[in-house]
């Protein structure tokens, strides 16, 4: 089968490897769509964290199911996606009931190789059932899944302002569950076409550009004075995530689901003073999964609109440096196969 491995950051190259055999406890699957996210993008760039080259990337995936062993429920032709976080089931954190965050977490497509292929084996105790859903919808529920732990981590109540730093795709799956929670949305970022898309595809309250206008006094005007009670960062970003502890009211909850390599540095008496909550969020539960399946079933979340480029498997690695360029107007790109 054809496979597409990241060699080195910013460089990929196609390769001719054996169809994986189908194993005690796994499931075989035939890819039909892979999402490109940030986490696939920064590892060409060279500064994803948790990451070692050569690696297959690729973990928003949706495809057929070919063979199985031990699904019960499951059916060989069925279209299907699957949670792409490994977990080992017996650390602190499984025994817990956060697989999410496992000790000894393999994610697909970061600590193991993942769905840049024509076939992938998966553990079978991760597949989803496509739920009637299309394979672009299926390819985009881990994406959003990701927004929606967020979301919970935050305990998002509703009518309460909502502070989401960075408009990129995860951050637009942070908004949409954090509206769906009953949350009054602010977005912020520099992207005004990201911006834009935010106010009219994904309505939320508002949406405010740093560079063009004062963050904390437009935040200030917007939640009459009180400032948001929930922050959560989308960015990855250094400057932000720091920026961002001035933007919390008193008694406010400051979530983290973008990742960066540095230190976070804020000021103690700051942060003390609003007996602020300060959270990571990492991945996503079937709990989640089963939450963003539901809300595209009934309509509350429309993923057609998040794509806005499409290729096929084969023009991959021509293409995908452009998507780091902001003036691509990427959202997600979606690969088929």
């Amino acid at each position: 089968m054809k496979t597409l491995v990241c060699t080195k950051p910013g460089e990929f190259a196609y390769e001719e490897r054996e169809k994986p055999v189908l194993q005690k406890g796994q499931a075989i699957i035939k890819i039909k769509r892979i999402g490109i996210c940030g986490t696939d993008l920064h590892a060409f760039e060279g500064t994803q964290p948790f990451f070692e080259y050569p690696r297959i990337l690729g973990h928003e995936l949706a495809g057929e199911l070919v063979a199985f062993d031990d699904a019960p429920g499951f059916q060989v032709g069925e279209r299907v996606s699957f949670i792409p976080y490994f977990n080992c089931g017996t650390c602190i954190a499984c025994r817990s009931g956060l697989p999410n965050c496992c000790v000894n977490i393999k994610v697909c497509g970061v600590h193991v190789n993942g769905g840049f292929v024509e076939y992938l084996s998966v553990p079978s105790s991760s597949l989803l059932h496509g739920e009637g859903l299309s394979y672009d919808e299926l390819s985009l529920v881990e994406p959003l899944a990701i927004g929606a732990h967020g979301v919970r981590r935050a305990g998002v109540r509703e009518g309460e302002f909502v502070l989401v730093v960075g408009a990129g795709p995860i951050g637009m799956g942070v908004a949409e569950f954090a509206r769906i929670a009953g949350g009054n949305v602010i977005v912020t970022d520099i992207n005004d076409n990201r911006l834009a898309f935010c106010k009219e595809k994904l309505a939320v309250h508002e949406t405010i550009n740093p560079l063009r206008e004062d963050a904390l006094e437009r935040l200030k005007q917007i939640t009459n004075g009180d400032m948001p009670t929930v922050v959560i960062d989308a960015t990855g970003n250094l400057k932000a995530i720091n920026n961002a502890f001035h933007y919390m009211a008193h008694g406010a909850r400051y979530v983290l689901v973008g990742l960066q390599k540095g230190e976070i540095c804020f000021s103690h008496p700051e942060f003390h003073k609003r007996e602020a909550t300060l959270m990571s969020s990492r991945n996503a539960t079937r709990q989640d999964f089963e939450h963003v399946m539901e809300s595209m079933k009934k309509g509350r979340v429309k993923p057609a609109t998040y794509i806005t480029h499409r290729v096929p498997f084969d023009k991959v690695k021509e293409q995908f440096e452009s998507w780091l360029k902001p003036e691509t107007g990427v959202i997600k790109a979606t690969v088929e196969l």
